[in-house]
């Protein structure tokens, strides 16, 4: 997950949807006039209409990373392409740093694209007649930027995306994951505040998502991107994510830290997301410990707060004392009971002692 992540909510967000409805059929308009925003799937269905973004509000703050998952038809891409204007929502207000999007003129947002947004899409979308340097540089020609220049800075992103020596290569002779690589390469020469991910791996088989994945938060970590990623991978979301949004039929039904949706699933829709994840595989030690009570006996035995559980269980288990948790400076910040790992890990719903993470 990113450490770039902004957790104060009082900063201007990089992203702000206030009561986004997309709803395609040609009385849409008409009859959410009628609903006074109060939407009835079901009955839009039955006068032809589909729901496909239903009264969605939230805010994305800078070098934060959140995933939007879902099933198939959940509404996780339609609200994406609302997020980025490839889609016209039907209702609500879309700010990207504080502008009004959907007031925005064709011009205005060619602009907004071409140098604040990145995407990323399933499909490579690699021009086959180009080499890896060309593909690359081509958005940043379509600008103007010089073909020295362009051709310059496509250098740096194939460095930066690990395909030195592959410059001249065309996709056709390119894995899966090379090609995938040009294409976040491509995305990221334009230097985009905002980056849209849309099932940027589903296409790759498992070794070669994995490594992606790595790849990705390597990036992320280097360069602090606000993120916005679509997956339909429960995993994937856990893995990669600040917090998660899980949408049902157009529904938003949690918005939320990888840990919180686990430890305390908002609806039964979201606890079944959760109910298979291997929680030590998942949650940090932050999720887990309780507040430091300096006149306890603690064991010499130390652990950073940002730690998988999975990889410091067995020490904790075999202590008998309380285990002290720092953060990255060193400073005492909690303290773990193994019978509270325990109780999480095995007891099923954590009880309401379980900690909230922000």
């Amino acid at each position: 997950m990113s450490s770039q992540a902004v957790e104060s909510t009082a900063d201007e967000p990089v992203i702000r949807c206030e009561s986004v409805y997309m709803i395609f059929g040609d009385n849409a308009h008409s009859m959410l006039q009628q609903a006074n925003g109060v939407v009835d799937a079901a009955k839009f269905q039955e006068a032809g209409c589909i729901v496909g973004v239903n009264n969605a509000s939230f805010e994305v703050h800078e070098g934060e990373l959140l995933i939007i998952m879902g099933l198939s038809g959940s509404g996780k891409s339609t609200l994406m392409r609302c997020i980025s204007r490839l889609n016209e929502a039907t209702a609500g207000k879309i700010y990207i740093e504080g502008e009004d999007i959907l007031s925005m003129n064709n011009k205005q947002l060619i602009e907004l694209r071409r140098n604040k947004m990145g995407m990323v899409f399933q499909s490579f979308a690699l021009l086959p007649h180009k080499t890896v340097l060309e593909n690359i540089a081509f958005p940043l020609q379509v600008k103007g930027v010089s073909t020295q220049d362009s051709m310059q800075r496509a250098k740096e992103m194939v460095d930066l995306v690990s395909l030195t020596g592959r410059e001249n290569y065309f996709p056709r002779q390119l894995s899966g994951g090379q090609q995938q690589r040009v294409g976040i390469a491509r995305s990221l020469a334009i230097e985009p505040d905002i980056w849209f991910l849309d099932e940027p791996f589903s296409a790759l088989d498992p070794l070669i998502r994995k490594e992606m994945q790595d790849e990705f938060l390597r990036l992320q970590d280097v360069l602090g991107k606000t993120i916005l990623f679509v997956t339909h991978d429960f995993d994937e979301a856990l893995r990669l994510a600040d917090r998660i949004a899980i949408m049902k039929d157009g529904i938003i039904e949690q918005l939320d830290t990888p840990a919180n949706i686990v430890l305390n699933p908002a609806t039964e829709y979201v606890r079944k997301f959760t109910e298979e994840v291997p929680r030590e595989k998942v949650l940090k030690i932050e999720a887990v410990m309780d507040p430091y009570d300096p006149n306890e006996d603690f064991s010499d035995l130390k652990v950073q707060k940002d730690a998988i559980i999975e990889t410091v269980a067995e020490d904790i288990l075999n202590t008998d004392k309380p285990v002290a948790v720092v953060d990255a400076a060193g400073e005492i910040v909690g303290a773990l009971h193994a019978s509270h790992i325990v109780h999480v890990l095995f007891g099923g719903r954590a009880d309401h002692s379980a900690k909230q993470v922000s």
